[in-house]
């Protein structure tokens, strides 16, 4: 049995292929990726170009590579196979069957806080769903689920991001805001700073700073830059234990967010004071368009919703609740 034809004579089967060439960058390993024979793909691509009536694929040298039409056909096959695997899902639902898989990709901080508790959530309510998980930084977070090698993707911007969530960048997905994470400034115990009233960052202009990674490092510019100097970034690591270290040993200061901080207790003798509102960062969620109506991505769209209700507003502190102490 074949797919039936789409539109201006596509086929699932085609789109299949020629995002495996996209993925793979060949006709070989696009066979081997799909458990076709070499030949097999061949044909059918052969046969979508004339349905086409434009080429595909064009050589060069040895090897082959996509053609304007094929990367455009490329781009939509990942919202296509979302869309067949949500009618696979309800049909499943209808059969009374409850499988089905979820990849999700999200960032550091949210692995140890965030994400074990929707694995657990959603391996209890669908028993047979099937759960995949990588940790990526949200540009490639983005690009997993665009290349259909993720079906969720928690991310997260900073005040004054451009790029990933733009309106162009997320062209033919869906962004969902789902929340804000505080971030805090992470001083030694005595800093006159870890008192927990208002922060001027001018203040700290003086001191050496420990940045992440490229996001976390644009925010901290960002940050500064609006309190009025260039940060002298002594340090960089995207390990917060180590950050939390650095900084109990007296050679820096760090931003981080709530949430990285919230994963372990506080490294003694170390505070983290929360920044005003306007510094925190934006937590949003990433799909293919309409991916929650694949059954198994919906309950864990829903189960992620639950988990990070704390995550909706802004958490009030005392200024003690965030200190650690030998």
């Amino acid at each position: 049995m074949t797919d039936a034809p789409l539109d201006d004579g596509l086929d699932a089967h085609a789109l299949r292929v020629v995002k495996a060439i996209a993925d793979t960058g060949s006709i070989t390993a696009a066979a081997r990726a799909l458990g076709y024979s070499q030949p097999a793909v061949s044909q059918q691509l052969r046969r979508l170009e004339r349905r086409a009536g434009l080429p595909i694929v064009e050589r060069v040298g040895r090897g082959v590579r996509l053609t304007e039409a094929g990367w455009m056909l490329a781009r939509h096959a990942a919202t296509v196979t979302t869309a067949l695997d949500a009618a696979a899902g309800d049909l499943a639902e209808l059969r009374g069957l409850r499988a089905g898989r979820v990849r999700i990709a999200a960032f550091p901080s949210a692995s140890s806080t965030v994400v074990p508790r929707v694995i657990a959530a959603v391996s209890a309510r669908r028993p047979g769903v099937s759960i995949s998980f990588v940790e990526a930084e949200p540009p490639d977070a983005i690009a997993a689920v665009r290349e259909d090698r993720a079906d969720i993707a928690l991310t997260y911007s900073y005040p004054g991001d451009r790029g990933e969530h733009s309106d162009s960048a997320a062209s033919g997905l869906s962004v969902r805001t789902v929340g804000v994470d505080d971030t805090v400034l992470v001083v030694p115990i005595e800093h006159p700073a870890a008192d927990g009233g208002p922060i001027d960052l001018s203040q700290l202009a003086g001191e050496r700073w420990i940045a992440g990674c490229p996001q976390c490092r644009g925010h901290l510019l960002e940050a500064c830059g609006r309190a009025g100097f260039v940060p002298d970034i002594a340090f960089e690591t995207d390990n917060y234990i180590a950050v939390e270290n650095l900084v109990a040993q007296g050679v820096g200061v760090a931003i981080l967010p709530r949430m990285a901080v919230a994963s372990l207790p506080l490294v003694a003798g170390i505070a983290a004071p929360r920044l005003p509102a306007a510094e925190a960062r934006t937590l949003h969620v990433v799909t293919a368009r309409g991916a929650e109506r694949v059954p198994a991505v919906g309950a864990a769209l829903q189960v992620m919703d639950e988990m990070l209700a704390e995550y909706r507003h802004p958490v009030a502190r005392t200024p003690g609740s965030a200190r650690s102490r030998e």
